[in-house]
């Protein structure tokens, strides 16, 4: 068995082998607004409830292990102290995933991973009206708990209002787990779906995805894509070229025929398949073409 001593090894080796062996962990998905009222939305792992009454979550946006920084949602709960709490279902992790890409300061991740701002009745940030269940949260205490990268701050809530979508709820307002469908974060690219196990999903680029925003009106408005091929497809620096464009259709003209008189809505169906492998870069050459 090997064993270490965390003061004989580095931050990130450590951070490693806790976030593999302490998991699956539960998602909190956090909206917050900064001094002047500007939306921020991330996730974080390091993340439970602790009481029922009163009512208290706890989430840990631990300062950066490369670079000893502070995250955007620190600053806005130090400053406001208030959020909301989002869960994650599978139906929106890709978009979960692309909206951890580090933004600059001010940047609006409702909008870079293509979900909706739900207005919350009693705080200020804005609910992700795509999550199933929402906690509109004040927050009690923050526990800074060190100084350099990779210490946790605890980010102590009380939950002041929950919002439950009809839809993961039985005939007696009892959540369905099944419906619920939550998805959990795991060591390195993994994640786990409370109903069929590990997955993995790419760690969003070290540099910034363009984000659904930036994208042609017909795709982002698709009645096709899913939310979770929207956060897929979100998740390149740069769209591809007219040459690669033309390249890549020349090379499927065969399985293909008429792929340049095909209408979006056929377009979009093949370039799902596509995003089912992995496979983006043809996806979206099918999609400019």
């Amino acid at each position: 068995m090997a064993s270490f001593n965390p003061k004989d090894i580095s931050t990130g080796r450590l951070h490693g082998y806790l976030l593999s062996a302490v998991a699956p962990r539960p998602i909190a998905f956090a909206s917050t607004v900064d001094a002047d009222g500007k939306p921020n939305l991330s996730p974080y792992s390091f993340f439970n409830v602790f009481s029922a009454n009163p009512p208290i979550m706890i989430f840990s946006p631990a300062r950066r292990v490369r670079n000893n920084t502070i995250k955007h949602t620190l600053e806005n709960v130090e400053a406001t102290k208030e959020v909301v709490i989002n869960v994650v279902n599978y139906d929106i992790v890709q978009q979960m995933s692309l909206s951890s890409t580090e933004y600059a300061k001010g940047v609006n991740e409702f909008e870079k991973a293509g979900l909706t701002m739900l207005e919350s009745d009693i705080v200020k940030p804005f609910r992700v009206a795509e999550s199933p269940v929402q906690f509109e949260c004040k927050v009690n205490e923050i526990v800074h708990l060190g100084t350099e990268g990779g210490a946790g701050n605890l980010v102590i809530c009380e939950v002041v209002k929950l919002h439950i979508s009809d839809d993961v709820l039985d005939d007696k307002d009892v959540i369905v787990q099944e419906k619920l469908d939550l998805v959990a974060r795991a060591g390195g690219s993994y994640y786990n779906r409370a109903k069929r196990g590990f997955f993995e999903i790419p760690k969003p680029i070290s540099t910034l995805g363009i984000g659904v925003d930036a994208m042609p009106s017909e795709v982002k408005n698709s009645m096709v894509l899913t939310g979770n091929d929207l956060g897929m497809l979100g998740n390149v620096e740069t769209l591809p070229e007219q040459t690669e464009i033309d390249e890549f259709v020349n090379n499927v003209s065969e399985r293909y025929p008429n792929i340049k008189m095909m209408s979006h809505h056929e377009k979009h169906k093949i370039a799902r398949n596509y995003l089912s492998y992995g496979d983006v870069d043809s996806a979206w050459k099918l999609l400019l073409s």
